[in-house]
């Protein structure tokens, strides 16, 4: 089992001479093999819980626990994609790819091996020798997550990953990371500041409030995305269907709200109504 579990969950940091609370009392637990995205305003800690599972981050109280066992530092079994591509630039694609595994001692044969089923896997056989800057940002956040499905870890953490993007190529990475899902399904914690992506992607979405950080809403996507068949569409198809229009408006409504509430409300509106149609937001 590769379950994630963060069990009443609070971070505080410090902030001059007082303190800052970025979460508080967070309990969510993601069942392995389940895609869970978190959505929610600009500051109500969605990346500082990422961090936590990840383990480059502590909780001031309460606990993170990843396959049963406490998290107290990063591992193997949990691979993190960042919105910045984090490739190495002196390295081919293939190197790139490889690095985890060379690092984790995995044989020659093996690492060739994997290197090649993920390639395969992501569309990019015959770029092995191109180097980063040769190849577009969508290519490149391609071998980035190429590189975290080849150390084959439990966990699959992602932090805005298409974030940086234009909306054509975020696209079609969506609805690449769905097709790699069904071949290789992995535990996932995906970020995100796009209310639509979310709900194209997810099984389950939660909607963080802040001020501090809390569980809001907990929306239930695959059971609806199943009954009306949103995995063998492309996304503008999805888009149209009855249920996502509903899950979107709810997700929305309960952003909105959250918002509104903020001293920063009119500026918040603004960039989660691009967030609606499919952008992204500010910083988290």
């Amino acid at each position: 089992m590769s379950d994630i579990v963060f069990e009443a969950i609070s971070k505080v940091f410090p902030r001059g001479g007082s303190s800052f609370t970025a979460l508080a009392d967070v309990s969510l637990e993601i069942p392995d093999k389940q895609f869970l995205a978190i959505v929610g305003p600009s500051g109500c800690g969605k990346t500082t819980l990422l961090r936590m599972a990840a383990g480059l981050e502590l909780p001031s109280s309460g606990g993170v626990r990843v396959g049963g066992r406490p998290v107290r530092g990063p591992g193997p079994d949990r691979a993190v994609v960042f919105q910045q591509f984090a490739l190495f630039p002196w390295k081919t694609v293939r190197e790139n790819i490889a690095f985890g595994l060379k690092c984790k001692g995995v044989p020659r044969a093996r690492r060739d091996e994997l290197t090649r089923h993920y390639l395969d896997l992501m569309g990019m056989s015959g770029t092995e020798e191109s180097y980063p800057h040769q190849l577009s940002g969508g290519m490149q956040q391609r071998v980035a997550i190429a590189r975290s499905y080849a150390i084959e870890p439990a966990v699959l953490l992602m932090d805005e990953p298409f974030g940086s993007l234009d909306a054509q190529t975020r696209t079609l990475m969506q609805e690449e990371l769905i097709r790699i899902s069904r071949v290789n399904p992995r535990t996932v914690l995906f970020i995100t500041h796009s209310v639509e992506e979310a709900v194209y992607l997810a099984d389950r979405v939660v909607v963080l409030g802040r001020s501090p950080g809390r569980v809001t809403d907990v929306v239930e996507i695959r059971p609806v995305r199943e009954a009306e068949g949103w995995d063998r569409l492309a996304s503008e198809e999805a888009m149209e269907m009855p249920g996502f229009g509903h899950l979107r408006a709810r997700i929305w409504r309960q952003l909105r709200a959250e918002i509104q509430a903020s001293s920063h409300g009119g500026a918040g509106v603004a960039r989660m109504s691009e967030a609606i149609s499919g952008g992204s937001y500010g910083g988290v």
